[in-house]
């Protein structure tokens, strides 16, 4: 999801106040500002009671859960758009705790009812203010840096009962060019462990094929449909020249389709409208989403971006996804 290590660009200190958020009732201090948060939205009572009913959207087996085919992103709301760095900010300043929150329950009234997001300060406040309203959204944690190199910390995060935590896409990819991908094993095994289910996300098609070849403990794949990575010389070699900015190629979403199809394991797609790039008109839209649920399984589901500051992007993708997918709900064939 974040390219070429933008994660541990961030100051250390900024990552490490995950260990604060991790607190639960009875298991350690709560931070003043977290406790006015929580204090604020349990007063709440009328939003609790109005909290729409979501998950009318078709879904899918994730393990014990079934998960929404169409599954809320969180890039826009860290300022991730894949090009200039004052949209990056005008995301960023748009997307307070609170405003997050209102998106998750608009997502929720839409019938999507799961949230997938990156760690980041504004994101977990934002759950808490949704979980205080009542929202009942089921979430999915990104996690690298130090939230996914230390055991602890991941049984931590497990205690907060997220639906699944995931092994960082970026980092994935930077450690099988590497060849430390026995620290991504180890990194699911903690995490199964902790009674949690356990994601592997990559960029790369050839990542996939070489798990798929050994017995991981990995209970679903996150699979991105262009494939972020690619060293300047691999990209010169196929364009003839090195593009500005990040490279989107036409033919990354059918080379990781493919394996998505061959895995019988659930495979959450994202990325499958290019940073928006494939969204500038209706029709455009319509034709990159019925590119992806042609191309993956009928057990897979997508995870889309949305930044509604201008129109109402949420109602626009559930209502289209709801069209696209009109029919019997698919049925379980993970063999999970």
């Amino acid at each position: 999801m974040l390219p070429g290590g933008e994660m541990f660009a961030r100051p250390l200190i900024c990552r490490l106040r995950w260990c604060k958020l991790l607190a639960v009732k009875d298991q350690g201090p709560v931070s003043a500002s977290r406790r006015r948060l929580l204090q604020s939205a349990a007063g709440l009572a009328v939003a609790r009671a109005a909290m729409p009913a979501g998950g009318s959207l078709p879904a899918v087996q994730l393990g014990a859960h079934r998960v929404t085919r169409l599954i809320m992103g969180s890039n826009p709301f860290n300022g991730y758009c894949y090009s200039l760095p004052s949209l990056s900010e005008h995301m960023r300043e748009w997307s307070t705790p609170r405003t997050i929150a209102g998106v998750l329950r608009q997502a929720w009234s839409q019938g999507i009812n799961t949230w997938q997001f990156g760690y980041s300060d504004r994101c977990m406040e934002a759950l808490d203010l949704h979980q205080a309203e009542g929202g009942q959204l089921q979430w999915i944690l990104l996690a690298s840096g130090p939230l996914g190199d230390d055991p602890a910390t991941l049984k931590k995060i497990a205690q907060r009962k997220p639906l699944a935590i995931v092994h960082h896409g970026g980092v994935t990819d930077r450690r099988f060019r590497a060849g430390q991908m026995d620290r991504v094993h180890d990194f699911l095994k903690t995490v199964r462990d902790a009674g949690v289910l356990a994601g592997l996300s990559t960029h790369q098609p050839d990542v996939i094929d070489w798990v798929e070849q050994r017995d991981w403990p990995a209970d679903f794949y996150m699979t991105c449909f262009y494939q972020f990575g690619r060293s300047a010389d691999e990209v010169r070699k196929i364009t003839g020249e090195l593009p500005l900015g990040t490279v989107f190629l036409e033919g990354d979403p059918a080379r990781m389709c493919r394996v998505i199809r061959q895995t019988r394991k659930t495979c959450l797609a994202y990325k499958i409208l290019a940073a928006g790039r494939l969204a500038e008109t209706p029709q455009a839209l319509e034709k990159a989403y019925r590119f992806a649920f042609d191309n993956i399984k009928p057990q897979d589901a997508v995870i889309v971006g949305m930044y509604p500051r201008f129109k109402d992007e949420v109602a626009q993708n559930a209502q289209l996804v709801s069209k696209l997918l009109a029919g019997p709900v698919p049925a379980d064939v993970s063999g999970s």
